[in-house]
């Protein structure tokens, strides 16, 4: 990627949903913060009712804008979109000319091992309407096969619709206004297949520039919060094998693939 000056001024908003009953990224959430807010002019946290008050506390006190929702209405992938429709409304009401859209966990993770290049990435969303933000060959390899294997599908169904052979699972874009608009005025889906539906959806429209950028930050994030899970299994590369060896983790893999896949057909 071309190095950029990034100014902490450009009107550029962070929308992220957040879910964390447990509390396991609260550690993380104050070590991250300082990167973030160098970076983001606002930061909008859609947060499940499920999350623990303290990190709505903790985003609150460093001048987040967080909404927790009061019921479990967008539990489960099938409801999914209904959460990320409702943080990037959040971040259009700070004023934002482009928000950059990504899950809390992952954002996290992106702020505290590669802060230089989401300021980088952060700079660049404003060269078009609709960015994907995906992931190197490294950053891809990083996940479980269950997550690798699983998304290679999805990514090339979308390929197959939208003609881009784009990365298109790790749940991150850059969104113009004016993209923002159209997405939440004509674009229903409400499951987690707003991964695939929101770039057909604009590129079917017209109107719109798409760019695509890979990045090493979106690498996998979930072990961050698991330190625990990973000393009891005798380190990182056992953690993961056990997730591959876990049919039920497949089962998950699987049916998320399946919703993302059917998000695409409206758009063949």
């Amino acid at each position: 990627m071309t190095p950029i000056r990034y100014t902490p001024a450009m009107p550029v908003a962070l929308a992220s949903t957040q879910h964390d009953p447990e509390g396991r990224l609260n550690e993380q959430i104050r070590r991250a913060l300082p990167a973030l807010g160098a970076t983001f002019q606002h930061m909008a946290v859609q947060a499940t009712c499920a999350t623990q008050p303290g990190a709505i506390e903790l985003l609150r006190s460093a001048g987040a804008l967080v909404r927790q929702e009061t019921t479990a209405e967008f539990n489960g992938l099938a409801r999914l979109g209904g959460t990320r429709r409702a943080a990037l409304e959040l971040a259009l009401s700070t004023g934002a000319e482009h928000v950059l859209f990504c899950d809390f966990d992952r954002a996290l993770h992106w702020a505290e091992f590669h802060p230089a290049e989401l300021a980088q990435v952060a700079a660049l969303i404003g060269q078009y309407d609709f960015t994907v933000l995906g992931r190197s060959e490294r950053a891809f390899a990083s996940h479980p096969r269950t997550q690798r294997d699983t998304e290679a599908i999805i990514n090339r169904v979308f390929a197959l619709t939208g003609g881009h052979a784009w990365d298109v699972t790790a749940a991150a874009r850059g969104i113009s206004r004016a993209a923002a608009g159209a997405l939440l005025a004509g674009c229903p889906d409400q499951s987690i297949g707003t991964d695939v539906s929101w770039p057909l959806f604009l590129l079917r429209a017209g109107g719109f520039s798409l760019g695509y950028v890979a990045t090493e930050g979106l690498e996998f994030e979930t072990a961050d919060r698991y330190a625990d899970q990973i000393a009891a299994a005798g380190g990182r590369a056992r953690w993961i094998e056990q997730i591959d060896a876990d049919p039920q983790q497949w089962a998950l893999r699987v049916e998320l693939a399946q919703i993302e896949v059917v998000a695409a057909l409206p758009y063949t």
